[in-house]
């Protein structure tokens, strides 16, 4: 198992859709390993595939020590294989949020209470969770991860800018953090 370094924001690979995981393979159940290695090292709560640099359907999510402080039932270690939010409540919650591959940047991003998330497991078996709070969060953020999308696109303008010179240090790789990151490799003229 290994710790591998997270893209950061400013990386193509996050902006683009992620392919569908076809099988099991020795291949994917090492990925799957190495992705809960670099989560945990990185002290987050969820990782896709694309924050590595794979542009595959899989998250892995581990929203334990946040259910837990808040008193809910621990959800975790989960592998989501190829997850579709098939239900979002109408009910809306802001909460703020963060993300690996943007560090030391957090913003309040308005996402639906509740979802149901159909998925395969680890093990490719089909399952179905229904669930709201912090672990409805994660999945839903972890989600658009697929889809290439980022919590800074939620952000209006006025926010992004007042973001900016934590963002362009990110991008110059002038960011102190505990865990490995590869910032965009400046293309050469």
């Amino acid at each position: 198992m290994s710790v591998l370094p997270i893209v950061t924001y400013d990386d193509e690979v996050l902006h683009k859709e992620a392919e569908p995981v076809k099988e099991k393979t020795p291949e994917i159940q090492q990925l799957i390993d190495d992705m809960f290695d670099t989560m945990y090292n990185s002290d987050g709560v969820g990782l896709a595939a694309p924050q590595i640099g794979e542009l595959l359907r899989i998250f892995v999510a581990d929203a334990g020590p946040l259910t837990e402080e808040e008193g809910g039932s621990k959800y975790g270690p989960l592998v989501l294989i190829n997850p579709e939010i098939t239900f979002e409540s109408e009910e809306k919650v802001d909460m703020e949020e963060g993300c690996l591959s943007i560090p030391g940047v957090n913003a309040s991003v308005t996402r639906p209470e509740k979802i149901v998330v159909h998925y395969l497991d680890r093990d490719f078996n089909e399952q179905e969770l229904e669930i709201g709070g912090w672990l409805s969060r994660v999945i839903q953020h972890e989600t658009d991860h697929l889809d290439g999308i980022l919590f800074l696109d939620y952000l209006s303008m006025f926010k992004r800018k007042l973001l900016s010179s934590k963002l362009k240090d990110i991008a110059k790789g002038r960011t102190e953090i505990d865990y490995p990151i590869v910032p965009k490799k400046q293309e050469t003229k």
